[in-house]
């Protein structure tokens, strides 16, 4: 009677198991996620040249891909099933199969790059050679080089327009911005900006880009009709992410050595106001909608969730040491955050704004993408 007793309870326990299971998952899932539906994170690891695969349902690391030394950039594919990025100290831009983790092509594009980016309609890939004082234009479907141009020195970036027909090259050492044509990377315009710019981000309709300068603590408008510059703005610290509201209305500036964000209008060109976050805030994202803003804060080990509406901020969610780059699934409902002195990645679940998991994955993560597909 006993073993018949302890037979049933064993079943019942398994069955409790089962349904509880179903439930996490089903509570783990995004709202927006059909069944048949993969969500993956990619995380690329400076420290090991690898990048490593999370599914962001099962909330687990899947595969780890070894693509080369000091992966960066990462970036989803708009249009085909694939990650891409640049291996810094390789000199070349790698293709991954997002399903099944293979490396489709390694593309050399010269010494040390450290970002990619798209054009609108997916078709080409550009690529800043800092080293090289190149760019590049990669056709996406064949992985072959289709256009070359000499840049300034140390190139930082590329950075398409939203309406896809130039391309915004800072150079650091320089202290300008190019501007090329992105059919045939023919140059059209050379501005001087402020002192080491880096970052780029342009307006919705493609009319003015806004590039930090770290060596001057400025942040630089150039008007890209007229190509000129417009304004150098003025922060209280050197500025480190870009935060650009859909619309394009404001321009988030995070500036660590202030503790701050510094909020540009856009449409005055001019610092609207500033707000005091935390011990160093760094990287960053935002909702579709732009209500909230997520700021990492390097010192505190945590994520700073603001209501921009209001400019409140909301009580800091803990994540990995020094937690670095950040990202929201396309739903909205998970924000992933990469700790980069702890080789982890941080899930948060953004409706209760409270931290899922974090998983280990690598050395030094300092890049992030997330695909659906």
């Amino acid at each position: 009677m006993s073993r018949r007793l302890n037979y049933r309870l064993l079943i019942t326990a398994t069955l409790i198991v089962a349904s509880a299971t179903v439930e996490i998952v089903r509570e783990r899932r995004p709202s927006f996620l059909r069944p048949g539906l993969r969500l993956y994170a990619f995380v690329g690891n400076a420290g090991d040249g690898t990048v490593s695969v999370v599914d962001l349902i099962r909330v687990s690391k899947i595969a780890t891909i070894a693509v080369g030394p000091t992966p960066s950039g990462l970036r989803a594919h708009p249009k085909f099933n694939q990650v891409w990025g640049v291996s810094t100290d390789g000199g070349y831009a790698f293709v991954i199969d997002s399903a099944s983790g293979q490396i489709l092509a390694r593309i050399p594009v010269g010494q040390s790059p450290f970002a990619l980016d798209f054009s609108p309609d997916g078709n080409r890939a550009y690529v800043a050679a800092s080293g090289s004082a190149t760019l590049v234009a990669i056709d996406c479907r064949t992985g072959q080089i289709v256009a070359h141009a000499h840049t300034g020195r140390r190139p930082w970036l590329a950075r398409v327009t939203p309406d896809g027909k130039q391309i915004v090259v800072p150079n650091r050492d320089d202290s300008t911005v190019e501007i090329f044509d992105s059919a045939t990377l023919a140059p059209l315009a050379t501005v001087n900006v402020a002192s080491r710019p880096e970052q780029v981000a342009i307006l919705p309709d493609s009319s003015v880009a806004f590039i930090t300068a770290t060596g001057s603590n400025e942040v630089s408008a150039v008007d890209l009709k007229r190509r000129v510059l417009v304004a150098n703005l003025q922060l209280t610290g050197a500025p480190a992410a870009l935060l650009l509201k859909p619309d394009g209305g404001e321009l988030y500036v995070t500036v660590p050595t202030s503790h701050g964000l510094e909020i540009i209008n856009t449409w005055r060109t001019e610092i609207a106001e500033s707000m005091v976050l935390g011990s160093a805030p760094a990287a960053g994202t935002m909702n579709p909608d732009a209500s909230l803003v997520y700021v990492a804060d390097t010192g505190a080990n945590g994520v700073i969730p603001i209501a921009m509406e209001t400019r409140t901020l909301l009580p800091q969610i803990p994540t990995g040491r020094n937690p670095g780059p950040c990202a929201l699934d396309p739903g909205g409902d998970l924000l992933l955050v990469a700790g980069e002195d702890s080789g982890d990645l941080a899930i948060i679940r953004v409706r209760t704004q409270t931290l899922i998991t974090i998983i280990p994955v690598g050395l030094r993560p300092s890049s992030l993408a997330i695909k659906l597909f």
